[in-house]
């Protein structure tokens, strides 16, 4: 019987509020899990409890920094797929040693990159197992 009385909502509640005090509400239920601003304002007149979004912020720092870290390497790969196409194609030395002098920049700059990712690894692997 206590399922039909939840399914039968049938009372209605007006209820008044500020700007300020519906911002502060829309906060909360943009936190919560909860599908309806309805369901949020039921269980917490109820106080029954809501279910709140979490954010693991060494999880996000490493993210944000993976993110960074592969769109740093995209261009170094592009750069040197193209350094390979281009080895293929030359057909005088001159050429080639342009090439070359070209790709020990590029190889710098990869292996500088490459690390950058195994120190960035290292630290948040470090800050994850503290926490």
């Amino acid at each position: 019987m206590m399922k039909d009385e939840k399914k039968n909502r049938n009372r209605w509640l007006h209820l008044r509020l500020s700007e300020q005090e519906y911002k502060i509400l829309q906060k909360y239920f943009a936190e919560s899990l909860c599908p309806k601003l309805s369901d949020f304002a039921r269980k917490n007149l109820l106080q029954k409890p809501v279910v709140l979004k979490y954010r693991n912020q060494s999880l996000d720092e490493m993210i944000s920094e993976l993110i960074r870290l592969r769109t740093e390497l995209n261009p170094i790969g592009n750069n040197f797929n193209q350094a390979v196409k281009k080895l293929h194609s030359l057909s005088q030395i001159s050429d080639f040693k342009m090439w070359i002098l070209g790709f020990e920049t590029d190889k710098k700059i990869l292996l500088n990159s490459i690390e950058d990712i195994r120190i960035t690894i290292r630290n948040l692997a470090e800050k994850w197992l503290q926490s």
